[in-house]
């Protein structure tokens, strides 16, 4: 007896292997997949702006990195004793405006090389809502915390969102002809905005989405959003807040995203990865036996050997730690 309806996610047909780069933007839950693969060793770049969530903000922070554009001080903006960047997350905010632009400039080279070589691009988008200054409808990423007068909310149409989405994809496709996209709508409730509001927000991403992949060769889609709502409906599969998925969620969407999108050789390793990174986890009650000194040995000499045989493979913090350096 089947007591959920299943979802049929068929891997993609070229999946990605630890060889290749993974450029990651969007929203919070872009954050769980770029974490998940990064402490799995996977060479990742994710949010070089921070976390954003609608698609105007994802749209030009991509093009902002395929021109390599550099910031200058008219592009900040000074209150609460801080410089702040309406395109940036505010751990990018200073006190200092050379420190800001110098860290906002280094993020921005830093992107726009390694998408410029990268095999994958993963987008998460999370609301349709976009935020625009009152004084001149200017779209803003964040609003850092300023008085709620100085913004306007405003739903994205499908046509605009459309119009976004499209233009970045060709101008990426452009600029790295070998890049992928993998899109996926985000499962986080935007509840602020009330039940019917965040549905119909999530529906008018999922229906661009869904034309662009039937679009353009090379783009994708994972269904997070659809685990979510659909398979682990249940309440319990909710933080205490109602709106972010769990510990158990996201980790039963996590093992779906390998599943469809990680080829078979890398999530072998992987697995070799996660025994060596809960070995590095253990806390000895008694350090100074003999048999801790024989469990750092053997999972030193495991370090040294998956190095050997993956020499890709930034394992060097694992050895120190093993190896008592």
């Amino acid at each position: 007896m089947e007591f959920v309806l299943p979802i049929n996610i068929p891997p993609l047909k070229k999946q990605i292997s630890y060889r290749e780069g993974l450029f990651l933007v969007g929203s919070c839950f872009t954050e769980h997949i770029g974490d998940f693969l990064k402490d799995l060793k996977f060479p990742v770049l994710q949010n070089p702006h921070g976390i954003v969530f609608d698609p105007w903000s994802v749209s030009r922070n991509l093009l902002s990195y395929v021109d390599n554009r550099r910031y200058s001080e008219a592009d900040l903006t000074f209150f609460h004793e801080m410089w702040h960047s309406w395109n940036h997350h505010s751990c990018f905010s200073d006190i200092s405006q050379e420190d800001c632009l110098r860290r906002i400039n280094a993020a921005q080279e830093k992107a726009h090389d390694f998408l410029g070589s990268a095999r994958w691009l993963f987008i998460t988008l999370g609301t349709s809502y976009s935020y625009r200054l009152a004084e001149n409808n200017q779209p803003v990423a964040n609003c850092h915390r300023a008085p709620a007068q100085m913004f306007t909310k405003h739903m994205m149409t499908i046509e605009e969102i459309h119009v976004e989405l499209d233009n970045c994809i060709h101008q990426l496709k452009r600029f790295n002809d070998k890049l992928e996209l993998i899109f996926t709508v985000s499962p986080v409730r935007h509840i602020r905005d009330g039940v019917v509001n965040n549905n119909r927000s999530k529906a008018r991403l999922i229906e661009v989405v869904h034309h662009l992949v039937n679009k353009f060769d090379g783009i994708h889609y994972f269904p997070a959003y659809e685990l979510m709502i659909d398979i682990l409906r249940d309440h319990r599969f909710y933080d205490l807040d109602m709106v972010h998925p769990n510990y158990q969620a996201t980790s039963y969407i996590l093992e779906r995203f390998a599943e469809f999108a990680i080829d078979w050789p890398s999530r072998e390793l992987m697995e070799e990865i996660k025994k060596i990174k809960i070995a590095r986890g253990h806390r000895a009650f008694q350090p100074d036996t003999q048999a801790h000194r024989n469990f750092l040995k053997s999972h030193a000499e495991k370090v040294m050997h998956l190095m050997s045989q993956y020499p890709f493979l930034d394992l060097e913090e694992e050895l120190a730690y093993f190896s008592g350096h």
